[in-house]
This record gives structure tokens, sequence and C-alpha cells, in this order.
């Protein structure tokens, strides 16, 4: 905990001395204490991988310029110089450093670590452009236009495989941040919730600290999370106890007065101090800070449905819909020939309600039996689904082949053509039946804002194994947050949610 010097005390007992007297002494200033939070040694090593990464995508990239014979000369300094592809490079690093792309609180995890790696690549090209303008250089334009932004995607991708590894340490419970939750028992029992669900995060709530210091049952933790201390106890329990992370909930009595003071107190430490302003499941674009005097106000924006970015949307989804139908028609063919001699029809088609509450017709592979509307009457009673969803884990009416379609998500590839018709798009909420949104209170009626999509949130985080209420509560951070990186980001994690299989059935 740091210092708290008493300037007032300071003075105390001095008495005004007569002339000619020797001046008095200062008294000496206190040695600031050490941290008591250290970094841990994978953070070193990932920054450093990741800046070796990120090296060799430019070195990479550069070779390639050679190898076309481009930029050996840059015409207005002469042949003595290294060319325009060492200028190039340069560029990138530097501008990866000025843009924080190694910054180790990006690094790993969120879309924000590739928004600034973009950014970084896009300075460097514009800094290489207006270079090659004022010299009269023909030399930089494919460099601007090619092996800079080839240097960004092999960034990416190499990005990407750390990502992963680290990823696949943290699910062996490894290369996690310690947490600390400060705030009330509901606020501090739902972090850590959010926290144990948001595995890739890298953090693990290893304390909590709560106004009365003891769990409301008489036990000695929160969701087997102990209790550690009470909210006046919250900086010297984080330097004992090793904690990166102090995340203050809402908790009685927390003013700014006290939460500048536990920032002060933090600050001899690499403790990192978050706070929740406990208004609602909204962020990314639609948050902003206006301080009126001094006072940080949150402001929040309506959600917007228009724009460049909202027809960027509609551009990707008909031209990735196309592109996936071309790529996938061998896949198509086999599933439909596999469908077909299972006996019936190729396709299961069934009304579903789309943006604005509009109905339209969604196409599936078939994968139960003929009947199967007819049997559900007589299943309902087993019913484990939540909500108004009927989910039954070994449902007697899915066919053979449709157990496999089931399993790796192929029956959902027909959904395909209605992404390419506009009723559907790739990412949005899970698409509902119209008996299911008679039952929509207000809250689930926001889902609609929206096109409905053939992954989404729910997709990536449990599809059946969800309940109703988390479902809802998916879809809804959908729609409130929606932007491009967050579509982009659910399609990449598609793909592992389909291998790995979990909630499909």
């Amino acid at each position: 905990m740091g210092s708290n010097v008493d300037i007032g005390g300071s003075f105390e007992g001095v008495q005004a001395s007569p002339a000619r007297t020797r001046p008095a002494q200062r008294a000496p200033i206190p040695p600031r204490p050490r941290a008591g939070v250290v970094k841990e040694r994978w953070e070193a090593y990932y920054v450093a991988a990741t800046i070796a990464s990120d090296t060799c995508a430019v070195s990479i990239s550069i070779l390639v310029g050679y190898v076309l014979g481009l930029g050996t000369h840059v015409p207005w300094l002469g042949d003595v110089t290294p060319g325009v592809g060492v200028v190039a490079g340069l560029l990138v690093l530097v501008f990866l450093y000025l843009c924080r792309a190694w910054d180790p609180r990006v690094l790993g995890q969120g879309s924000d670590e590739f928004s600034r790696l973009m950014r970084a690549i896009l300075s460097a090209a514009v800094a290489l452009g207006l270079l090659g303008l004022a010299g009269q250089a023909l030399a930089a334009r494919p460099w601007v236009f090619g092996l800079i932004p080839l240097a960004g995607v092999l960034a990416a991708l190499g990005r990407l495989l750390l990502r992963s590894q680290i990823r696949r340490l943290r699910a062996r419970g490894r290369c996690a941040l310690p947490v600390l939750a400060v705030g009330n028992v509901e606020s501090v029992g739902d972090l850590i919730e959010r926290i144990r669900r948001d595995e890739q995060r890298g953090w693990v709530v290893v304390g909590a600290c709560v106004p009365t210091g003891a769990a409301p049952d008489g036990s000695d933790s929160i969701d087997g999370v102990p209790v550690v201390g009470d909210l006046d106890a919250v900086a010297e329990v984080a330097r004992e106890g090793a904690h990166r992370i102090v995340a203050v909930c809402p908790a009685p009595g927390w003013s700014p007065a006290r939460l500048h003071q536990l920032a002060w107190n933090l600050e001899d430490l690499t403790a990192e101090l978050v706070v929740d302003p406990g208004l609602m499941d909204v962020a990314g674009p639609r948050l902003h800070v206006d301080p009126v005097d001094g006072l940080p106000l949150l402001r929040l924006t309506r959600p917007t449905f228009t724009g460049v970015a909202w027809i960027a949307k509609h551009v990707v989804d008909r031209f990735g819909a196309v592109l996936l139908l071309l790529a996938l028609a061998p896949l198509l063919v086999t599933v439909a020939v596999a469908v077909k001699l299972d006996g019936g029809p190729i396709l299961f088609k069934q009304t579903r309600v789309g943006r604005h509450g509009r109905e339209f017709t969604m196409f599936k592979f078939r994968s139960m039996v003929v009947d199967a509307e007819r049997r559900l009457a007589a299943l309902t009673a087993d019913n484990e689904g939540a909500g108004p969803l009927f989910k039954l884990r070994k449902d007697p009416r899915i066919t053979r082949v449709g157990g496999v379609l089931r399993r790796f998500s192929l029956d959902e590839l027909p959904q395909l053509f209605n992404v390419l018709n506009g009723t559907m798009s790739l990412v949005g909420p899970r698409p509902p039946l119209p008996v299911e949104v008679a039952s929509y209170g207000r809250a689930a009626q926001r889902r609609l804002l929206v096109r409905p999509g053939l992954t989404g949130l729910w997709q990536i985080s449990g599809r059946s194994d969800l309940t109703w209420e988390q479902s809802v509560r998916l879809d809804l951070r959908y729609v409130e947050n929606w932007n491009l990186a967050l579509d982009a980001r659910i399609l990449w994690k598609t793909l592992g949610a389909v291998i790995s299989r979990r909630g499909a059935y």
C-alpha cells in the first residue's frame, strides 16, 4: 500500500524561530515501497514472441519484394540505400510500436489487438506513399498496395497462431491473471460467473472483498472463491495476494473519493484497476465518455442498423454466401445424396421469424423422420429445452444420417440460400419459431431488430447447452453491440465451435 503522508502532522510542534538561527532541516521523504505484485514470466515471453512473429512477417514480405525485383533502388536517395523494402519494413515496425500493437494488455484477447495491427499497417502504407509521392518514386507503389498489406496478413496469421497456443494453455489452467473481485455479494457472484464463461479472457478470480468481509450464508466463499477481506482491505489484499487485476463492481458505500484512494494505493503495484459501471450490458461503439466539468459521464447512443457498416454487412453476407456455396458444393451434394438414401425429402422447410417480425421459410437438410412434427406432442413431457425451446438430447425422431449432420452442424448449411436471398445473415441471433416469438417479452423482442444468423454468439457459446435466459442475453448483447469486428470474431470462432461439437444435438 502506498505511503500516506500526513502533511498537517509534519508541522506539529514547530515554533517561530528567533532571528539568525539555523534553518530547520527538512524531514527525509520516506522511500516509496516496492511493488508487491510482479509480472509473470509468460507475459514477457508472449510479448517477445509477438514481436518476433511480426518481425518475421515483415522480413518475409521484404524478401518477397526482393525476389520479385522490387525495392532495390530509391531514386531520390541513390543506389547506396538499402532500398524501398527496408524502408517499408522499418516503417511497419515503427508504426507497430507507435500504435501500441505490442501492448501486453491487448495481446491474446479481443479484437483490439487486430485493430491496432491494422492501424499500424495502414499508417505505414500511407507514410511510405507520401514519401514516394514527395520523391516522385514509382518504386514505392508495389509496397504500398501489395507488400505492406502482405506483411499485415502474415503478422495477423502469426498472432492467431500465438493466440491459439496461449488459449490451449489457458484451457489447462495456465497463463491466467489472478483477479480480486470487489463489490457486493450479488455483483461479485455475477462477475465470477462471467469470467468463468469467458475462458479465453485469461482471468481467474482467486479472491473477493465484500462489504461485510464474509459470505452472507456464513461460509467463507462465494461460488468457490474465498472471501479474503472487506472493502477497506482491498489494496492490502491485492498486495499480499499478488493480484494482477482488481475488478470493482457496484457496492454500497463506494464513493468517487474512495475509488480514487484505491487507485492511488494500487499505483505502486503492477495491478490494474477495472471498474464495472453497473449500468447495462452495452459496450463498444455505442458507449462514449462525455466529461462535464471533469465528471466522466457515460453517454449511450442508440443502436444503428443503417449506414456504411450496415451496407458492408449485407455485401459480405451475399458475397460470403456465394463463395461458401461454391466451395462447399461437393460436400452439399454428398450430404444431399446421404439424406436421400436415408429415405424421404432432402430438405426440411420450416417457417421462422426474421427481422421486424417478418416470417420466412428456412431451409435445412432433413435430420429427422418425415413425420417428426406429428410425433412432437408425444415427446413434450420429456422436453429438456429451456423456456419456449424444445430440445431432447436423445431425440428418437433423429435419423442415423441426421445424427451425424447435427453433430457437425452440417444440417444448417442450406441456410446459406437464406443468406443469399436476404432473409438471413451470416451472423445474427438464432432464427426463432413463431410460437417462440408469441411468448417473447420486451427484452426478447429486441432480437428481431436484426436479421437472424447462420451463426452467432449462441453458436460459439454452447448452443443447446444454454439456458433460455443465457440465449436471450447473448442475442441481446449482439444486437446492442453489433459491429463488423464482432461479426468477424464470431465467424472465426464458429469453426472451433463446430469442430468441438459442444452443445450440438
